[in-house]
């Protein structure tokens, strides 16, 4: 099959514009991925159509609206292969995902001196609410360490393991760099401890299958922003007899079945950590973006996307002095480097002048950029609608950025 690459771009108009009086070079869709025409049309459908409250109204529109956000909750269990919809817990994205875990199954299950396992490539969504328990709680928190190729050290987490283990919490692939963890087996191992495993797979969820079933991991966060979806609304997946046991999260409406000033009971899965007024409008714009997504296969997009990655690193490789943080040979969707002697906000400022859009600093990585000891990369991150064209105008970029520092 060869790959729809055009048609594909004709479904993000954004693409086609000018930028600093250049054509637009969006590579920075590792952090927000672009907007197909069917998302955007499918939200504009709920508001001129049938705008009006979910899970509350006997009329008409509700039941519409209700049964379009129910039927994107059934969309997002078979997409990663849940086992019931109701595992599937709809949030404002992987923050709160994460967040919701840190408290809930935090307040449920750990006491003082627990300890949960992190690594030194985690996004800062996936260290502070941890951190914020460790304040609460009085637990510990031990970190894996990435070795110079960016991999992890996972002799250290065999080191880790003990009856005081509480949780792992690990991205699915780093946003820094584009590692791709070995989940499956880390997974098999915290098990056969008895350790459940969080899995924040905001950077996986669009550029490979995900099947949470046979991952058997316990939770799995993601974001729609990052999958051609809209912003402010995610999902976390969590298993029914965990999510069961924890704690609410939020309180107020949707999430009761009866509240008296004498005490209040909660609503089943998944609506007693779906407090208030959802973002219903985004929900079945997330289930018009996987939709997209499997319109065109998963499987697909990967492929298409290990090529145009493999031919980005290839033509970067030829820069000289180009520094690049993550050389695992399991790596995806992205490209943090450095040009030596030249600062990452220098470089991302003239390839913009140049109507190519890159992300530099730190990536909400500090941790990790403090120990590979710079202050920053940039970062080139892929999409589906990106072409080979492009990456040699990025890399064309580059060297007029040589250039212009001598």
């Amino acid at each position: 099959m060869t790959f729809p690459i055009q048609k594909i771009r004709n479904d993000f108009p954004i693409l086609s514009r000018i930028v600093n009086n250049r054509p637009l070079v969006y590579l920075d869709s590792g952090a927000t991925a672009q907007k197909p025409i069917q998302v955007v049309k499918a939200m504009e459908k709920v508001l001129y159509e049938y705008n009006s409250n979910i899970h509350r109204g006997v009329h008409t529109l509700s039941n519409l609206s209700t049964n379009a956000y129910e039927k994107t909750r059934e969309k997002t269990a078979k997409f990663i292969g849940a086992k019931h919809n109701h595992e599937i817990i709809f949030t404002h994205g992987t923050t709160e995902s994460i967040n919701l875990v840190a408290y809930s199954f935090g307040e449920t299950f750990l006491k003082q001196n627990d300890e949960i396992i992190l690594t030194e490539m985690e996004h800062h969504s996936n260290i502070v609410p941890w951190q914020l328990l460790q304040k609460r709680k009085g637990i510990n928190l031990k970190i894996i360490p990435v070795l110079d190729d960016g991999t992890l050290d996972l002799q250290q987490l065999d080191a880790f393991l003990n009856k005081k283990t509480k949780l792992i919490s690990i991205s699915h692939i780093s946003n820094v760099l584009g590692t791709i963890n070995p989940i499956k087996k880390i997974i098999e191992n915290a098990h056969q401890h008895g350790v459940p495993v969080l899995i924040d797979g905001a950077q996986a969820i669009h550029h490979t299958d995900v099947n949470v079933t046979d991952l058997d991991c316990d939770f799995y966060a993601f974001s729609a922003h990052k999958m051609y979806g809209p912003t402010g609304v995610g999902v976390l997946y969590g298993k029914e007899n965990i999510l069961n046991q924890m704690e609410t999260f939020f309180g107020g409406g949707a999430m009761i079945k009866h509240v008296s000033f004498s005490g209040t009971t909660f609503n089943e899965l998944p609506y007693k950590f779906e407090a208030g007024t959802p973002d219903y409008v985004s929900v079945i714009g997330m289930g018009a973006a996987i939709d997209y997504i499997q319109n065109i296969g998963i499987e697909n997009i990967r492929l298409y996307e290990g090529k145009l990655f493999k031919y980005a690193f290839e033509k970067l490789s030829e820069l000289e002095n180009i520094a690049f943080y993550g050389t695992s040979q399991h790596r995806s969707s992205l490209i943090s480097f450095i040009l030596n002697g030249i600062h990452p906000f220098d470089t991302g400022t003239i390839l913009d002048k140049l109507g190519i859009a890159v992300r530099t600093g730190h990536h909400c990585a500090q941790p990790l950029m403090e120990r590979f000891g710079i202050v920053g990369t940039v970062r080139a991150s892929f999409a589906m609608y990106n072409t080979f064209e492009e990456i040699d105008i990025l890399v064309d970029g580059l060297k007029k950025v040589r250039q212009l520092f001598g």
